[in-house]
């Protein structure tokens, strides 16, 4: 029984010690000044507007370029559920926010963080596309930046949204602490 005890409260600890992590690494990235920043997607909604968290990630990707620290966008995600395609929303409102669409790139291929950032790489190697800025909720940063790194992208920095509260964010760290642990282990080299 006291094995049992030392065993849960030891993986009680590596959890909670990873997600803290977690959140101080997301919560302070600085973006430095690249050549196109990655706008990871997420939920549109069944009416065909971005969800609220996804607006803010788009937000975050507008201020970026109008501030000139990305010269270009990439906007990345699948079809969804409701049947849109999550990057062709995203194009959308980034146009109507001022981005010219010659400066936005939209990968309909990225159905998770592995796929963008598989895509991100044939991408920036295609447009000669040295420097990045991932652009995501600062829980979902840490792994972001794990598979680009993996895909051989060296120039990275983040800009990471923090929604508020952030105590509604539980399942979502719980959900990274196993998906960064997955990603972490996952071959890179047959893709």
């Amino acid at each position: 029984m006291r094995i049992a005890l030392v065993l849960a409260a030891s993986a009680v600890g590596w959890i909670a010690l990873h997600s803290a992590l977690i959140v101080w690494l997301g919560t302070h990235t600085q973006p430095q000044r690249s050549d196109v920043a990655v706008i990871l997607g997420t939920r549109v909604l069944p009416s065909g507007v971005p969800s609220f968290w996804l607006r803010e990630r788009l937000e975050r990707g507008v201020e970026l370029y109008q501030t000139g620290v990305v010269r270009n966008i990439i906007v990345s995600g699948g079809l969804g559920r409701e049947g849109y395609e999550e990057a062709d929303v995203m194009r959308e409102y980034l146009m109507a926010r001022g981005v010219p669409a010659e400066r936005i790139i939209a990968d309909r291929s990225g159905y998770d963080t592995f796929a963008t950032a598989r895509r991100a790489k044939e991408i920036m190697r295609a447009r000669a596309f040295e420097s990045v800025v991932i652009v995501s909720h600062y829980y979902h940063i840490p792994r972001a930046e794990l598979a680009f790194k993996r895909f051989g992208i060296s120039n990275i920095s983040a800009s990471g949204v923090v929604t508020n509260p952030r105590w509604r964010d539980g399942g979502n760290l719980l959900r990274e602490f196993a998906a960064f642990y997955f990603y972490a282990l996952r071959n890179y080299a047959t893709t």
